[in-house]
């Protein structure tokens, strides 16, 4: 740029010069034609500087795009990474509730066939029970007609209580068996037995 200014000067300097000259129409002509010709240089000049100024902001912004694209690639990846570590995860959770399952699975199958065995047992037992109620029935009968007590079936637990009803006057039974001894008991209720028939 600087070298098109000194052939501006020049050409202003030639100018002066070929005023005193007679040939100064045809070097005007020729200096105006230069000048013409100058400017446009310098026109193209700014045109080029202007468009390569356009073009340097252009490949600023394309590769401040590439350097976005590469930050949102690693990001991309860095995501991708923790889905496959979180999907790992989820894959051994579900191995893991599958063996629960089987397990539970397997419990409770082994919970029917002791359900089903504990039916048939039960069946047995009432089956056992409709054949010793009645001896059983006749066992308390047969206690109560030799030690005539009469037991008090709803006290609490623990409570031994009943009436017994001697030769001469009934008795009241009322024994808390976490104090007394088993055999204290048994001694005590097997004194009130009348021994003479």
């Amino acid at each position: 740029m600087a070298a098109f200014r000194d052939m501006e000067e020049v050409s202003q300097g030639l100018v002066s010069l070929l005023g005193a000259n007679r040939a100064e129409a045809q070097q005007r002509r020729l200096l105006g034609r230069h000048e013409q010709i100058v400017e446009r240089l310098l026109e193209t000049q700014d045109g080029a500087e202007q468009r390569l100024r356009e073009v340097l902001a252009a490949e600023e912004e394309v590769a401040q795009r590439l350097l976005d694209a590469k930050e949102q690639a690693c990001l991309g990846s860095t995501e991708l990474q923790q889905l496959e570590a979180q999907l790992q995860k989820a894959g051994e959770e579900d191995s893991r509730l599958k063996a629960s399952l089987l397990q539970l699975t397997r419990e409770l199958e082994a919970c029917k066939e002791v359900e089903a065995d504990l039916e048939t047992r039960e069946r047995e037992v009432d089956e056992d029970t409709t054949v010793t109620i009645p001896s059983a029935v006749y066992v308390a009968q047969l206690y109560h007609r030799v030690s005539k007590i009469e037991w008090d079936y709803e006290c609490e637990p623990g409570v031994i209580r009943g009436i017994h009803h001697g030769p001469r006057v009934a008795q009241p039974i009322h024994l808390d068996s976490s104090q007394l001894s088993k055999k204290f008991i048994s001694d005590y209720l097997w004194s009130l037995v009348d021994v003479e028939w």
